[in-house]
């Protein structure tokens, strides 16, 4: 475990799930988080850290707010967690719902990314929380498209990410979760989003520049495109 002493970790869906979870492991690490979200919780105000919400990553007034409530502070660790999932078959394909789903789990982290760019550190961190559902390869069930579409396109958009950034020495991690017990999949997951905020800290720790641009299941598993 790196110690997190002085860095500052941004973590956008802090408000529950995954995201929340995260956010206790930065604070138990003495990380300066910040946790940003659209609106706050109770489960988040008990946590006693800097909290920055009214901000819709899908909108330009929403990074427009993050970025002049921070400032220009140097951030070390930016996870892109917020995400949706609208469940589809192709008997129900809504494109109202693809569309949303595009923009809070594809664009949202690119505005968000984009806006926060100058702020990142020398060595900083990018981790974008993505699905394996995102995998091409993978899938051999079928369904959720507008799921599996956004989050293969987030993919494709993180590896360039790793690849443009890499010169200024900032290495971003695709990573998969698990299969979470969150309010997204009506907590019918196979382990607790406080396990999985684990692993991922865990891959987020092993991140470097030799690594970047890598798609990796929280467990530590590499996973097929």
């Amino acid at each position: 475990m790196e110690n997190h002493n002085s860095s500052v970790v941004l973590i956008t869906g802090a408000n529950r799930g995954i995201g929340l979870a995260l956010c206790k492991v930065y604070k138990s690490r003495r990380a300066q988080v910040i946790g940003v979200c659209r609106q706050t919780s109770e489960a988040l105000n008990q946590l006693d850290i800097e909290i920055i919400d009214s901000v819709d990553v899908t909108q330009k007034h929403g990074i427009d707010h993050l970025k002049n409530t921070l400032n220009d502070r140097p951030i070390d660790i930016l996870i892109n967690n917020a995400g949706i999932l609208r469940s589809q078959s192709l008997n129900s394909l809504d494109f109202d719902e693809m569309m949303e789903q595009f923009q809070v789990n594809t664009i949202g982290p690119m505005r968000v990314v984009d806006g926060l760019r100058e702020s990142l550190s020398a060595g900083a961190k990018i981790a974008m929380i993505t699905s394996r559902m995102g995998s091409i390869e993978d899938n051999t069930s079928g369904g959720q498209y507008g799921y599996r579409m956004s989050k293969c396109a987030l993919n494709a958009a993180s590896k360039s990410l790793a690849l443009d950034l890499k010169e200024k020495g900032i290495a971003v991690a695709i990573l998969h979760p698990g299969y979470v017990q969150t309010e997204m999949v009506n907590f019918g997951g196979d382990i607790s989003s406080d396990l999985s905020a684990e692993r991922l800290a865990a891959r987020v720790d092993e991140l470097d520049l030799d690594n970047t641009g890598s798609f990796w299941h929280s467990n530590g598993e590499l996973l097929p495109w």
